[in-house]
């Protein structure tokens, strides 16, 4: 993980008593909540439909376990015992009172983190593989290029007030695991036929109200150019990207409307700046930069199990080898690792009864503790709202499940159709149109059955409570999206997303079925587009290959079936 310097430490700090500062003036009455309203913003502070929303930055998804140790107490002490996960590789919290909210921005400050740029206008959190620096598809690691990109996006006096919020993510594997055609910009690290680093750079995705796929600005960058052309795709956009129009404001709308001559822009940008911009030299990334950086990256040291240790994970193994649900889980929670002897470990925050992505206090500090015992106390936030510990010991399989499923964290779904992505929805944003947590709980409810969900097999559903896409609906092989229709709560069904990976399929939008159901004929609905694929389904086909080989014609067909409200509604 990067290391925090004492500058680094210092100004953290500094930002924690400047917002202190700011929030006593404003509780006062000396500074206005217009006033006060894009100073709390900076920091991370919404005010949401019941209460304070705080958004935590966790750059590229890594966590210490002193770090999250933290946030289990700041959610026991300061929220209502439990923290959320979010696609964006960060940590929110719902219930935070504001005039306590400064008391938590130190006790962050405590342990290197911050909410800084997690909103407003500007370059948000930078995203990345949740297996980088372990996969064994990896060509290069990404987080020290996502750590120079964050150093040098963090208060960048440019693009503090960007047309709209902006979102990197960078990818170093061979698989897009980072979901890169959705984001504003998406980077892959390649090598061409020299064997030179570079970058695939893509730009103009984004999900909403236009859901678009990025399109290639530069199928090869040299990496020391990373920087400069980053830079020159954000004034192209800050100079021409829409500001009369919310809506319209991203990046992707610009990208779409102009094409080439968006590419155009940006390589004669690009250009000037190499040529004639003073200071361009210092924002060349250089070999020495990315070894000093990958020196924080380097894998934690390794404590060998004591003899005591290796005889219980022996004895675990042992007890776990007849235990279905232990197969179930080496098959879908455990993933190949670039050591041999070790592997990459999901831990699920996905079950009946809990919304998706959220931790208690307890849980976290046990993710903590399995973390410290056998991942050499680093763990990792994915963008599927899951925690990951990446250096786990093939030997010690066993004794972790024991104790992940003590903790509720074993489930054996990740991939399935109970490892639903959602956002708070309507139970907390004030942006939402309808609820997301009451309709994923439902389908969670509907699809306990391991055996069924394994027959199932490979199945992204994911929920957004509005437009703003936050559950990823659109990237969903089923994707439910929250409207609001005459003050009351609907939900539209898309079918066929992709993220880009290679279990999600090609990175695609879902395709609407049909009219908007009732919240009670949801999970009806989805049993009924699973039930079509089951009966359609190919040797070997997964959900995914399904829709998109048939289409949303009869899954619309199977769907409109089960329509009771909404039937009424209409003939009405």
């Amino acid at each position: 993980m990067y290391r925090y310097s004492a500058f680094d430490r210092a100004f953290v700090h500094a930002r924690a008593a400047q917002f202190r500062d700011q929030l006593h003036r404003h509780l006062e009455g000396s500074l206005s909540e217009e006033e006060f309203k894009p100073l709390r913003l900076q920091n991370g502070w919404y005010i949401q439909r019941h209460a304070p929303m705080l958004r935590v930055a966790v750059p590229y998804g890594a966590l210490a376990t002193r770090q999250l140790r933290a946030l289990a107490d700041i959610a026991e002490r300061f929220d209502r015992g439990y923290a959320h996960f979010t696609t964006r590789q960060n940590v929110q919290y719902n219930w935070i009172e504001l005039p306590r909210s400064a008391d938590v921005m130190d006790l962050l400050a405590e342990v290197d983190m911050h909410g800084i740029q997690t909103s407003g206008n500007c370059v948000r959190n930078i995203t990345t593989d949740a297996l980088a620096g372990v996969a064994p598809d990896e060509i290069a690691d990404p987080r020290p290029y996502c750590e120079i990109l964050r150093q040098w996006s963090t208060l960048h006096p440019e693009f503090a007030f960007l047309p709209r919020k902006f979102k990197i993510a960078v990818g170093g594997a061979r698989e897009d695991r980072v979901a890169s055609g959705w984001y504003d910009i998406g980077m892959h690290l390649v090598r061409d036929a020299a064997g030179e680093l570079g970058l695939r750079v893509l730009a103009g995705g984004g999900m909403g109200r236009t859901p678009l796929i990025g399109s290639v600005v530069r199928e090869f960058l040299p990496v020391r150019h990373m920087l400069l052309y980053t830079e020159a795709i954000l004034r192209v956009y800050n100079l021409y990207g829409r500001r009369d129009n919310l809506w319209k404001a991203r990046i992707k709308i610009l990208v779409r409307s102009e094409g080439q001559r968006f590419v155009d822009a940006v390589e004669r940008e690009f250009a000037a700046m190499v040529e004639r911009d003073v200071g361009a030299e210092a924002l060349l990334v250089s070999e020495a930069q990315v070894q000093a950086m990958a020196a924080h990256f380097e894998a934690p040291p390794e404590q060998l199990p004591s003899a005591q240790q290796a005889a219980e994970a022996a004895e675990a193994a042992r007890r776990a080898q007849p235990i279905q649900a232990y197969a179930r889980w080496l098959e879908r929670n455990v993933h190949a690792h670039r050591l041999a002897d070790h592997r990459v470990v999901t831990l699920s925050l996905k079950r009946t009864g809990q919304a998706p992505g959220n931790a208690t206090a307890q849980q976290m500090r046990a993710a903590a503790a399995l973390a410290e015992r056998f991942g050499r106390g680093e763990l990792r936030v994915s963008h599927e709202q899951n925690l990951v510990l990446p250096w786990v010991r093939e030997s010690e399989l066993a004794l972790l499940w024991e104790q992940a499923r003590e903790a509720g964290m074993a489930t054996p779904n990740i991939g399935l159709l109970g490892d639903i992505i959602a956002c708070p929805g309507g139970d907390f944003c004030a942006l939402a149109n309808a609820r997301s947590l009451p309709v994923a709980e439902d389908i969670a409810q509907r699809f306990q059955d391991l055996d069924e969900m394994f027959d199932i097999g490979d199945l992204d559903l994911n929920i957004s409570g509005c437009i703003n896409s936050c559950g990823h609906h659109h990237s969903g092989h089923i994707g439910i999206l929250g409207v609001d229709k005459d003050g009351s709560e609907w939900y539209q069904i898309t079918v066929g997303g992709g993220d880009g990976s290679t279990r999600g399929g090609s990175a695609a939008p879902g395709r609407i079925i049909g009219a908007s159901f009732a919240a009670d004929e949801v999970a009806d609905a989805v049993e009924a587009l699973v039930d079509v694929y089951r009966e359609q389904r190919q040797q070997g086909e997964r959900f995914i290959d399904t829709a998109r080989r048939l289409g949303p014609a009869p899954f619309a067909a199977a769907a409109d079936a089960v329509r009771r409200s909404t039937a009424r509604k209409v003939a009405a």
